[in-house]
């Protein structure tokens, strides 16, 4: 009779461990200076939070490049976050070090993933001599909150769902 009690108690407890996934999340940390989590899988989505240069996450689920994302912070925060802001390394911030001033931004990230960086830039200035880059220049010191560019969006008609669903 114990032996079929132990076996009843060792089968259920292989079955819940089975039904929960049997796994603990994946644990990724932010590689980029500020990653913007998103209400949806989408950059026009409502941004819902922000994370900092190595801060560890929980990873919950994915899908086409986006992941959805626990900060593992005193205040954690859920939301969805593009898979470039991050990396299955362990980041290790060290007092002193310049690892984080290094670290690039989540635009700098999303544009280097569209073949587009300092080297292209220089280039096409080169070969298109003719042109005048004075306002694209003076456009890239613009910078605006998450909320104006989610009410610039909204005032526009732009989904919020947009991209990857």
């Amino acid at each position: 009779m114990r032996r079929h009690v132990t076996l009843i108690i060792l089968l259920m407890a292989v079955f819940f461990a089975a039904a929960a996934g049997g796994t603990s999340p994946e644990r990724m940390t932010i590689q980029v200076r500020e990653g913007v989590l998103r209400t949806a899988p989408s950059f026009l989505a409502r941004p819902a939070g922000t994370l900092k240069y190595a801060d560890t996450v929980d990873v919950l689920s994915g899908r086409n490049g986006w992941f959805q994302v626990r900060s593992l912070s005193a205040s954690p925060i859920s939301g969805w976050i593009h898979g470039s802001a991050l990396t299955t390394k362990t980041i290790v911030l060290v007092a002193g070090s310049k690892n984080a001033a290094l670290a690039a931004r989540s635009d700098e990230v999303a544009l280097a993933g569209k073949g587009f960086n300092e080297s292209v830039e220089a280039s096409y200035r080169e070969t298109h001599q003719d042109i005048d880059f004075t306002w694209v220049d003076r456009m890239e010191t613009f910078t605006m909150a998450p909320r104006q560019i989610q009410a610039f969006l909204e005032d526009g008609g732009v989904s919020g769902k947009g991209g990857a669903q």
